[in-house]
């Protein structure tokens, strides 16, 4: 099933290398290549925000995605999400990786509510949200320009009741597809 923890300050690195290959920078807002000086000091404003949390996926000992909350507000029980699995994970990653997070928001963090900014470019990532049981919440219609087109952000959001709801099939479902890798 695998687990979230800390990142590690040895891990920054490999965080920068995921981020920066063109399967995960293709889904991104930015698209362009980050370097390593501006991801340090990004990464060091980032671990003193109180309103973010990082974590590390790793799966049989091996670190293999990240998981983000951001935005999170504590008294509104609310928070923005985003993941990226690491270039050759395994299948199945983006959906283990998404129930840790679920449990997690609703869990340790004690939301009420999770939510996220999908590019209409990234179809399958709308798709696993649902199968999850977000909702689409809205679309920005032609908010983001890319090479020189607008293209729509889909906002997605789950509330916990609808995670608690969800969540049993969902698990069973996981524990099955794994059980036959």
């Amino acid at each position: 099933m695998g687990k979230l923890r800390e990142i590690r300050n040895d891990e920054v690195d490999l965080m920068l290398e995921w981020r920066n290959a063109p399967g995960v920078r293709k889904h991104m807002y930015n698209q362009s290549e980050i370097p390593k000086p501006a991801h340090i000091e990004w990464w060091e404003r980032t671990k003193r925000k109180d309103d973010c949390l990082y974590y590390m996926y790793e799966d049989d000992q091996t670190p293999t995605g990240i998981v983000a909350f951001t935005s999170i507000n504590r008294t509104q029980a609310n928070s923005s999400w985003a993941f990226y699995a690491a270039p050759g994970a395994p299948r199945g990653t983006g959906s283990m990786m998404e129930l840790l997070a679920l449990d997690h928001a609703f869990g340790a963090l004690g939301l009420h509510k999770l939510h996220c900014e999908v590019l209409s470019s990234n179809g399958a990532v709308v798709r696993l949200h649902e199968k999850f049981g977000f909702k689409i919440e809205g679309v920005f219609r032609e908010q983001y320009l890319r090479d020189g087109d607008f293209i729509d952000i889909i906002r997605l959001g789950i509330l916990r009741k609808e995670w608690e709801t969800a969540r049993p099939a969902i698990f069973t479902s996981l524990s099955r597809h794994r059980g036959k890798s």
